[in-house]
């Protein structure tokens, strides 16, 4: 994967200087997930699907049991 340089983070990171979140990057195929806190390390990347996927079922009512 090539270098991620289009690093964003939610408005709801947080108190102060906004540091206390994830920060996401995307590219056509990939999306990429590092902490904001520690920007240099490593970073997880994820199919642009799965990740769709994965922000759908967050967004979803919780099924009742």
């Amino acid at each position: 994967m090539s270098i991620m340089d289009n690093w964003r983070r939610s408005s709801y990171s947080g108190p102060g200087d906004g540091n206390e979140c994830v920060e996401i990057a995307t590219s056509a195929t990939r999306v990429a997930v590092r902490d904001s806190k520690a920007p240099a390390r490593a970073i997880l990347a994820f199919p642009a699907e799965a990740f769709t996927s994965f922000l759908d079922a967050l967004k979803a009512p919780l099924a009742k049991f």
